[in-house]
């Protein structure tokens, strides 16, 4: 109860100190245009507390969609408001030290007015204004704006039935952030529709908990390729992040999310690898469980037992959830792995990614966050997910269909 208190107090306090900015904007209107203003900023700041209580006060109890809805609306909110607050905060300094130097003169003969600046108040409800338009916009149109990549890679040693050779890669579901299983829907007939060999998926299919893709297991089931489906398993598919009653039922979950994916007609590749043929002539496919080089991540993956019986085949393809496996171990390790795919970082589902340039706060933890990578001979792509955790949203980093082409020479 102490901590719900302190938490109301804190956003009211919020709330009071980005009214200054409000009030000062506000002051050259007339008596009726403020009071319009003065009651709409307190009807949503009222609302948005009333409604944290009550989501607080029902945790656990409210349905899962609601709950999700209204944190991530609080949290658009309040990242907006710290940003106006930050700079009224730069405007209290500026006015403090104007306060200083008036009290150093003759009280009569001050040399600053101490009211708050206009302009800054102005400037910080535009800047405030535009994380709380962008990061709306990603939830309205973002979270399912599709974006299918398209990435030819050359390799002298590709064998050369597979000139022309597609692989799709898909990552990062997150099956518990969907609401309804009609977006799902339109990713996989977008996935269909680009008639690849074959299809992977690297890791994180849910959330936490197994029963969250459950229902999205016939929507899965429907896709299809030449030369098969496949899949690894990503550090959320563990459930690490509940508390389980017991070993027994954090193992019961692991399994039947395994059940789950191999209903789908998904070949998860456990620390395994599987020979892809065509025409005779074949390349390596190797699948790794969860392998994390950062954050104190687990290391579940056993690179060696999937590399192991994989040293004939002249091109080989690894499958791995956390990229920063590739330079933890991959490319030290294991120079004849051509390709490596990953996903994990989600691009953080926010930043600026725009031609010849982006940015996310996701590239100050991870060396290799989105995108491809090369070193040597080797490659690493990093693709920033078809779903999304936490804030129901994405701003720069769509969610992302991958399709490769691999070419010869």
């Amino acid at each position: 109860m102490i901590r719900l208190i302190l938490t109301l107090v804190v956003v009211f306090l919020i709330d009071l100190y980005v009214f200054q900015a409000i009030r000062t904007v506000a002051g050259g209107m007339s008596p009726m245009a403020r009071k319009v203003v003065y009651f709409l900023y307190w009807g949503i700041s009222l609302f948005t507390l009333g409604t944290l209580l009550l989501a607080l006060l029902t945790r656990g109890t409210a349905p899962n969609p609601v709950r999700m809805q209204v944190a991530n609306v609080l949290f658009i909110l309040f990242v907006s408001k710290l940003v106006v607050v930050l700079f009224l905060f730069l405007d209290d300094l500026v006015r403090m030290g104007q306060w200083l130097s008036n009290a150093m003169r003759a009280p009569e003969k001050p040399k600053f007015d101490l009211s708050r600046h206009k302009f800054m108040s102005q400037l910080a409800l535009v800047v405030g204004a535009i994380p709380l338009g962008t990061m709306l916009w990603g939830m309205v149109k973002g979270a399912y704006a599709y974006q299918v990549k398209k990435v030819t890679l050359k390799f002298p040693n590709l064998p050369p039935a597979f000139d022309g050779f597609k692989l799709l890669q898909i990552t990062d579901m997150h099956a518990g952030s969907f609401y309804s299983g009609e977006p799902l829907q339109e990713a996989v007939a977008l996935i269909n529709k680009q008639a690849a060999d074959v299809v992977v998926f690297t890791g994180d299919m849910v959330n936490n908990m197994a029963t969250e893709v459950e229902p999205y297991v016939p929507i899965l089931a429907q896709i299809k390729a030449p030369s098969g489906v496949y899949s690894i398993l990503g550090n959320h598919d563990y459930g690490d992040y509940v508390q389980w009653p017991s070993p027994e039922a954090r193992k019961k979950n692991i399994d039947d999310l395994k059940s789950h994916q191999r209903r789908a007609g998904f070949d998860l590749l456990l620390n395994e690898h599987r020979v892809l043929e065509r025409d005779g002539q074949k390349i390596a496919l190797l699948g790794v469980e969860n392998w994390g080089h950062r954050m104190n991540f687990p290391k579940y993956g056993i690179l060696s037992k999937a590399y192991a019986g994989t040293e004939q085949y002249p091109f080989k393809v690894l499958l791995s959830h956390d990229p920063s496996h590739w330079d933890g171990e991959v490319n030290q390790k294991y120079p004849d792995i051509d390709l490596t795919l990953s996903g994990h970082t989600h691009g953080m589902q926010f930043g600026v990614n725009i031609p010849g340039f982006k940015w996310s706060p996701v590239q100050y933890v991870y060396k290799q966050w989105s995108g491809l990578y090369k070193k040597g001979k080797q490659y690493l792509y990093v693709n920033v997910g078809l779903g999304f955790i936490g804030y129901h949203g994405r701003v720069g980093f769509l969610p992302e269909i991958t399709v490769f082409e691999f070419k010869r020479g």
